[in-house]
C-alpha cells in the first residue's frame, strides 16, 4: 500500500511517501525547484518519491493533506470580521489569495498528483504535527507537544502517544491529544514578530534571532511581560494583542503601540556586532550600542520561549507521567530551548522530529493515516534523515566529463578519506556531496560544507568568503557519537538520539572549548552525533581527522550560499564550490580542485 502525504499553500511545500507503513522517499520542494521555502504544491517532490519507490500515481491508495483547509479558512473569515475595519487589507488579501487557490486543495491535490478524488484525505495540522514525532519515534510510549505559529486554529497541543501492543504486536499505535492553545495566542508568531522587529525575515530568519540571543542578556524581561503572560505551572501564555497586527494585517506583524515600548525596527541591511562579536570595533560605540539593545531584546524573547517551553513540558510530565517526550512543530526546531526541556523538565530523554517545521507535516499526515486510519501496528522507526535524492558515481563523473572539469576519482574509499583528511588539516574548505540528500532544513554529512573547526579564523573564512552571511552566526560541532562525551556537558549524549539530528545546543565543555574554537558558540555548540552504520563515509572522515589532529570533530553547515536552497544536484553542487571560496569539492567518489 502506498500514501503520499503532501504539505503546501504556506511555506515549506513538502513530499512524503510511505510503502506499507515504511517511509520510502521524503523532500522539501525548495530542493528541486531552487525557490528557498516554497510554498507552491509541492509537484517536483511528488514526482521525486514516486520515482524513488519505481511507481506512479495509479499506484497511490491515498494522498494525504497535512491540515484541513475549510477550517483555516473560518480562522481567517471570523478573524477579519472580528477585526474589521482594520483588517480591510487583510480581508482583501485573504479572499484573492483563498478564493482562487486555497480553498480548492481537494482539487490541486487530485490534479497535481493525478488521482481520483475519493482518494484524497485531510489531516488535521497539529495531529499531522504530533503523528511526525510520535509514529516516527523510537519510544514505544511518549508525551507530545507540538507548538509553531498556527495551523487551522490551533497553535500548541499536549498529549499522550501509546503503542498498544496485542499478542501477536498486530495492534494500532494511539494519539491523543488532550489539551491545546489557539489562535491568536501563538508561541511561534510572538516569536516570529521579533524575529520581523529585528531585521530578519519571519519563517526563515528565526534561527538568527536564537543565533544572536547569547550576545546578549535577557534585560527586557519586564517589557516582554507587558505584550506577553506567562502561567508557570502549566505553561499557558496569552499575548496582550494591542502589541501585534498580525491578526489583521498581511504584511505587518506587530502594532505601533509595539514600538512604542520596543524602540524603531532594526535596519535589516545594518550589520550586527557587538564587543562580544567583534572587540576590534570598540570605537564604534553608538552602533555598538544599538546593536547590544538589539541583542538583549533577542535574548530576553528567548529567555521567554524556553522558559514557557519549560513549563510546559514539566506540566505535562505530571499530566502524563512519561518518561519520554516527542516534540514537532516550528518552534520545537530552537535548539537552546530543547536543551533546557531535557535538562530542566523531568522528562528523561527527548526526541524531535527532525523536519519539525509543515515540512515535516507531509510525513506525518502519512503515517496518521497508515496507523489512525487505517489501524496499522508500528513496524517503522526513523533512524536516519537519508529520504533524499541521490546522484550516482556514474552521475556525477559524466556531469564531471559533459563540462569538461578535471578531476581524481577514488576506487579505494580509504584513499579518498585520507586525502580529503589531508585537505581539511591543511585548511581548505571542503564541499561534500554525497547519497541522498537529508529531509529537514539540516545538512547531516551528505550536503555539507566541512572545514577544521580548531581554528577561530575558519568561522570568519566560512561566514564571510563562502556563506556570505552575518559573520555572528554559529556552524555545528560533528563529532563520533562514542567521543561526544568528552567534549559536551549532556549527561547520556551517546545514548540519545536527538543529537544525530543537530536539533539540540549543549554546553562545550571547558577544556575542549579552546580545541574547537570555530564551532563553540559562546560556550556551546549545535551537535550532530553521528556512527558508521548510518553515515560509514562522513563517520570515517571525522575519525580519520580525529586520528590525525586529536580533535574528533570537524565543523558542519549546510552547502548552499546565501538565500539559496541546499544544494540537490552535482551542478547545484558544482555552482556553489565556483562562486564561493570552498577549495575543494567531493561529488561522490570523484574530487575537484580550485586550482584545476
Amino acid at each position: 500500500m502506498y500514501i503520499l502525504g503532501i504539505s503546501a499553500f504556506y511555506h515549506d511545500s513538502a513530499a512524503a511517501l510511505l510503502e506499507d507503513g515504511e517511509l520510502v522517499a521524503a523532500a522539501m520542494e525548495e530542493r528541486f525547484s531552487r525557490v528557498k521555502h516554497d510554498s507552491g504544491f509541492p509537484a517536483l517532490a511528488a514526482r521525486f518519491c514516486l520515482e524513488q519507490a519505481g511507481i506512479d500515481a495509479r499506484d497511490l491508495d491515498y494522498v494525504v493533506f497535512y491540515e484541513k483547509p475549510l477550517q483555516k479558512f473560518e480562522r481567517i473569515l471570523q478573524t477579519a470580521l472580528n477585526t474589521f475595519p482594520r483588517s480591510a487589507g487583510f480581508w482583501r488579501e485573504s479572499m484573492m489569495t483563498w478564493l482562487s487557490d486555497k480553498l480548492w486543495v481537494r482539487s490541486h491535490v487530485a490534479r497535481g498528483i493525478g488521482v481520483a478524488y475519493d482518494k484524497v484525505l485531510f489531516c488535521d495540522h497539529h495531529m499531522s504535527h504530533a503523528a511526525s514525532a510520535f509514529y516516527a519515534c523510537p519510544y514505544k510510549d511518549a508525551a507530545i507537544l507540538t507548538v509553531d505559529g498556527v495551523g487551522e486554529w490551533t497553535t500548541t497541543t499536549l498529549g499522550i502517544g501509546r503503542s498498544a501492543l496485542g499478542e501477536n504486536g498486530d495492534e494500532p499505535p494511539s494519539i491523543d491529544l488532550f489539551e491545546e492553545q489557539r489562535f491568536p495566542h501563538s508561541l511561534g508568531l510572538l516569536y516570529s514578530t521579533f524575529t520581523a522587529w529585528l531585521g530578519f525575515r519571519v519563517n526563515n530568519g528565526e534561527y538568527k534571532v536564537m543565533g544572536m540571543s547569547p550576545y546578549g542578556e535577557p534585560r527586557y524581561m519586564e517589557k516582554i511581560g507587558k505584550i506577553v503572560s506567562l502561567d508557570g505551572s502549566n505553561g499557558a501564555f496569552q499575548l496582550n494583542m494591542d502589541y501585534f497586527d498580525f491578526h489583521r494585517s498581511a504584511t505587518q506583524s506587530y502594532s505601533r503601540k509595539f514600538l512604542d515600548l520596543f524602540g524603531a525596527q532594526r535596519d535589516a541591511d545594518a550589520e550586527f556586532f557587538t564587543l562580544g562579536t567583534d572587540p576590534s570595533r570598540s570605537a564604534e560605540k553608538s552602533a555598538i550600542d544599538s546593536n547590544q539593545y538589539y541583542a538583549d531584546v533577542a535574548a530576553s524573547i528567548q529567555q521567554f520561549t524556553e522558559d514557557a517551553l519549560v513549563s510546559m513540558a514539566r506540566y505535562l510530565h505530571g499530566r502524563t507521567g512519561m518518561k519520554k517526550l516527542v516534540m514537532a512543530g516550528g518552534v520545537a526546531l530552537n535548539t537552546k530551548a530543547n536543551w533546557r526541556i531535557l535538562n530542566e523538565s523531568p522528562f528523561e530523554e527527548l526526541w524531535i522530529q527532525p523536519a519539525a517545521g509543515d515540512d515535516g507535516g507531509a510525513l506525518g499526515a502519512a503515517l496518521w493515516v497508515w496507523h489512525s486510519v487505517l489501524g496499522k501496528p508500528r513496524k517503522w522507526r526513523q533512524q536516519h534523515a537519508y529520504y533524499g535524492r541521490s546522484y550516482s558515481d556514474e552521475e556525477c563523473r559524466a556531469f564531471l566529463d559533459d563540462e569538461q572539469l578535471a578531476y581524481e576519482s577514488y576506487d579505494d574509499e580509504s584513499k579518498l578519506t585520507e586525502t580529503i583528511v589531508d585537505a581539511l588539516t591543511h585548511q581548505n574548505v571542503i564541499g561534500f556531496h554525497q547519497g541522498r540528500f537529508e529531509w529537514g532544513p539540516r545538512a547531516l554529512g551528505n550536503r555539507s560544507i566541512l572545514a577544521d573547526p580548531r581554528g577561530a579564523d575558519m568561522k570568519e573564512i566560512v561566514n564571510t568568503k563562502i556563506k556570505f552571511r552575518e559573520p555572528f552566526r554559529p556552524f555545528a560541532p560533528v563529532i563520533l557519537r562514542e567521543r561526544a562525551p568528552e567534549y559536551f556537558d549532556y549527561p547520556q549524549v551517546a545514548d540519545h538520539e536527538t543529537p544525530r539530528y543537530m536539533l539540540m545546543v549543549a554546553p562545550i565543555k571547558q577544556d575542549k572549548q579552546q580545541e574547537i574554537h570555530a564551532v563553540n558558540h559562546e560556550g556551546t555548540g549545535r551537535l550532530q552525533s553521528i556512527d558508521r552504520e548510518t553515515n560509514a563515509r562522513y563517520y570515517d572522515i571525522v575519525k580519520t581527522f580525529g586520528e590525525a589532529t586529536g580533535v574528533p570533530v570537524v565543523l558542519n553547515t549546510s552547502f548552499n550560499l546565501r538565500g539559496e536552497p541546499i544544494v540537490n544536484t552535482p551542478r547545484e553542487a558544482f555552482n556553489t564550490f565556483r562562486n564561493s571560496d570552498i577549495d575543494i569539492l567531493v561529488l561522490g567518489s570523484h574530487i575537484v580542485r580550485k586550482s584545476s
